[in-house]
């Protein structure tokens, strides 16, 4: 955690400012290891100070390291004004307005608040060995969810049921899902972030997979498009179209290339197959503490990766009234290419 705090105190110098006032809670666990939902922390030169309140100091105590643990006793917004000094950066993409003029009327003479947002999410972005390492536990725990789910079948189930065993089964091996599962069968598979429901799942339908687990804070994510019993040449052909797509963003995903470019080499294919208008997404995003941060894979993305960064590589094609299909890979990026964190295979499996 010292070297999180020692790089951000760099980037905080960098920035011209005195110090960084950090509030949003992933980000303060990523510099501190503070899992409570009161904390906040100021970093600069000078300053290595975590703030909590009576409810979690003993946590903190226990968590913390390499900070000096401060409990607010009666004002919270008070105590953290104490200690800020000079120019003063804070997080404006995160800090309500209504908490930022309380703040401002509790500083003292001389100390200005300046938004820095996004200034922790950029070093989040490269990810050390041990948070590789938990991010590609997560990935296989999802794995294992995946294969068990297809053991109890999918055809004659509805939607919801399938995601909310699967569900549950995560909760069973001690994580928790990263995000809501999507389950989505036949034509529900045709919108994106589809919700799971009482659709019965029937047989010769594509069903679209969207999972991830969270473990140790951490999280992954992944899709697999999935057959109950031939789906016909038409899915097949829209299949082989974004596992192809897929297949060769992958092999643009090294340290270097740019989000846009990565999102080229997979939307080029389809839009070529007749489908273009069908790929309304971005290619892909990072995963770490959150299963949404930076980078991006984008048409609109400036992003250039870095090794050590990870990111989804997230094809798809949507056809309303008919039927989706996605598949999507968690992996690190490397100098030369990238890490696949994601083990179930990309043929197309049909389940019973």
């Amino acid at each position: 955690m010292e070297a999180r705090a020692d790089r951000l105190a760099a980037a905080v110098a960098k920035r011209r400012l005195d110090c960084l006032l950090v509030t949003d809670l992933v980000n303060v666990r990523y510099l501190t290891g503070f899992g409570g939902t009161n904390g906040a922390c100021v970093c600069g030169a000078d300053a290595r100070v975590f703030l909590t309140d009576f409810r979690y100091t003993e946590r903190a105590e226990a968590e913390v390291e390499g900070w000096e643990v401060i409990t607010a006793k009666d004002d919270w917004l008070g105590e953290i004004a104490a200690h800020l000094s000079g120019r003063a950066g804070f997080e404006d993409d995160k800090m309500a307005v209504r908490t930022l003029r309380k703040l401002e009327g509790k500083l003292a003479d001389g100390v200005g608040l300046e938004g820095a947002g996004g200034t922790v999410e950029k070093l989040r972005r490269v990810k050390d060995e041990a948070e590789l390492a938990a991010i590609a536990a997560a990935s296989e725990l999802a794995d294992e969810i995946w294969r068990w789910s297809l053991e109890r079948g999918l055809a004659g189930r509805s939607e919801v049921d399938v995601a909310a065993a699967a569900e549950a089964r995560m909760r069973e091996q001690g994580a928790e899902p990263s995000f809501p599962a999507i389950v989505a069968a036949g034509p529900n598979g045709a919108l994106p972030h589809a919700e799971p429901g009482e659709r019965t799942i029937g047989f010769g339908e594509l069903v679209v997979f969207d999972m991830g687990a969270k473990l140790d804070g951490y999280c992954s994510d992944g899709t697999r498009t999935f057959a109950t019993g031939e789906p016909g040449e038409r899915a097949r052909e829209v299949y082989e179209v974004v596992r192809s797509a897929q297949e060769a963003a992958l092999g643009a995903v090294q340290a270097g290339a740019t989000g846009e470019s990565v999102d080229t080499v997979a939307r080029d294919p389809i839009a070529a197959a007749g489908y273009g208008e069908r790929f309304g997404h971005g290619l892909g995003h990072g995963v770490g503490l959150e299963v949404h941060e930076e980078p991006r894979l984008s048409q609109r993305s400036e992003d250039v990766l870095r090794a050590g960064e990870v990111v989804t590589v997230e094809p798809g094609v949507y056809l309303p009234g008919e039927l989706g299909v996605r598949i999507e890979d968690l992996v690190v990026v490397t100098p030369e290419g990238c890490r696949n964190l994601s083990g179930l295979p990309k043929d197309l499996q049909l389940v019973d």
